[in-house]
């Protein structure tokens, strides 16, 4: 968690990584990832970003959704009201090094299923 000038983190998340759509369905909005040399920055507000997420990790799909912003949409401070929990927070670093772990481990688990 990196934050603005060395602040301390503020977990509100209010870049629109979600909002109610009809009939009170989360959506994902569009939030604020930004990135280049295959890592990103990902935005919890004007202040407070992860930094260093890679880019496949950031894109990783899981049933047709993006998995780490799916995780964010449904914890924008306007859908959950509230900020979020440092261990929220690191949650989703957790959730990060699992996705790049399966990455890592894709070629060999896909063998391994052809097998079957």
């Amino acid at each position: 968690m990196t934050t603005a000038e060395g602040n301390t983190p503020d977990f509100t998340i209010n870049v629109n990584w979600g909002y109610f759509g009809a009939g009170s369905a989360v959506m994902p909005g569009r939030g604020r990832p930004t990135g280049n040399n295959g890592l990103m920055e990902v935005y919890l507000n004007g202040t407070t970003y992860w930094h260093g997420v890679p880019t496949d990790v950031w894109e990783y799909t899981l049933g047709g959704y993006q998995v780490l912003k799916k995780w964010l949409s449904y914890r924008e401070t306007a859908v959950l009201g509230r900020s979020l929990k440092p261990e929220e927070a690191r949650e989703f670093m957790h959730i990060a090094r699992r996705i790049a772990s399966l990455l890592v481990l894709n070629e060999a688990l896909d063998r391994n299923y052809r097998l079957i």
